[in-house]
C-alpha cells in the first residue's frame, strides 16, 4: 500500500494543492493534524481534505479552534489566528474538528504503523531532538509513529539503545524535489513528514511524504507553491503580518 502523510497544513490552500499536484498514485491519504491555524482559508482546505481522505488525528490548533483547548496556551499571533479562524469556519466544519479523534491512530490493516499529532505519549508533545524521541521510541512496540507538530521534516530511528536523528537531504531551491529514506524492519522509527502549510526548517516550499508499505520506504517531498498569493490571503484577513512574512523564510 502507498499512503500519503500530510501534516500542518495550517489553512494554506496554495501549499495543499501544490503538494496534491505532485504526490505520486496512492491508495490511502493519512492526515497528521492542524488542518487549520494560521492561514486564509480554513473553510477550503477542511473541504479539500475532506474529499481525499478518511484518515484523520486531531492537532493543536484543530482542538483551539473549536474550543476544546485554551488560545491562552498559544502565543499571541497564533492565538489571533485561531480566534479568526473560529469566526471564519461554518458550523458545520467547527463540529467537524470537534469530531476528529486524538491519536494514536491504528488501523487493522496497517498494524505495523500508528499515526499521532504530537507524539504516542502526548498529543502535544513536540519531538524536535533525539532526546525528545527517546521515551515514545523505547516505550511504544509499533515500529513506526507518523506524527506532525514540529514542522520539522525528517525523523528519529531507535537501534538497539541508540537513538538518531534523519533529515532528509536536498540539493536545489526552490524547484520539486524528493528524497528517499529505506527503514529497516528490526528498528523503530518515528516519521515526520514535514508541514504543507508552514514549514520551520528553512526551506520554504510546502512538504509532504509517501509511504510504501511493501517495500518500508519513505519518500519525502518538497514542492514550490504560490507563495505570494497564500500571503495576500493573510494580509487581506488583517491577520497578523508575522505569519505572511515566515512563510517566505520557512521560519
Amino acid at each position: 500500500m502507498r499512503i500519503l502523510f500530510l501534516s500542518d497544513i495550517h489553512s494554506n490552500l496554495e501549499a495543499l494543492d501544490a503538494c496534491l499536484a505532485a504526490a505520486p498514485a496512492h491508495d490511502l491519504v493519512v492526515n497528521l493534524g492542524d488542518t487549520v491555524g494560521y492561514g486564509g482559508n480554513p473553510n477550503e482546505v477542511i473541504s479539500r481534505a475532506q474529499s481525499i481522505g478518511s484518515v484523520f488525528v486531531r492537532g493543536n490548533h484543530d482542538k483551539a479552534v473549536c474550543g476544546l483547548m485554551n488560545v491562552e496556551d498559544f502565543n499571541p499571533a497564533a492565538g489571533l489566528a485561531t480566534l479568526w479562524t473560529r469566526e471564519q469556519l461554518t458550523p458545520i466544519n467547527l463540529e467537524w474538528l470537534r469530531s476528529l479523534p486524538q491519536g494514536p491512530i491504528h488501523l487493522d490493516e496497517l498494524p505495523d504503523l500508528q499515526f499521532v499529532h504530537g507524539s504516542s505519549l502526548d498529543e502535544d508533545e513536540y519531538m524536535v531532538s533525539v532526546s525528545d524521541a527517546i521515551a515514545p521510541l523505547i516505550t511504544n512496540p509499533v515500529p513506526i509513529t507518523f506524527f506532525g507538530h514540529t514542522h520539522l521534516q525528517g525523523g528519529f530511528v531507535l537501534s538497539g539503545q541508540i537513538s538518531e536523528a534523519y533529515r532528509p537531504g536536498y540539493r536545489t531551491v526552490g524547484q520539486p524535489e524528493s528524497s528517499d529514506w529505506p527503514l529497516k524492519k528490526d528498528r523503530r522509527y518515528l516519521i515526520n513528514p514535514g508541514s504543507v502549510g508552514q514549514p520551520r526548517d528553512g526551506d520554504w516550499r510546502a512538504a509532504f511524504a509517501m509511504f510504501d508499505s511493501e517495500a518500508w520506504i519513505v519518500t519525502y517531498y518538497r514542492v514550490p507553491y504560490n507563495l505570494r498569493v497564500a500571503q495576500e490571503k493573510i494580509l487581506a484577513a488583517n491577520l497578523p503580518h508575522r505569519l505572511a512574512t515566515r512563510l517566505a523564510t520557512g521560519r
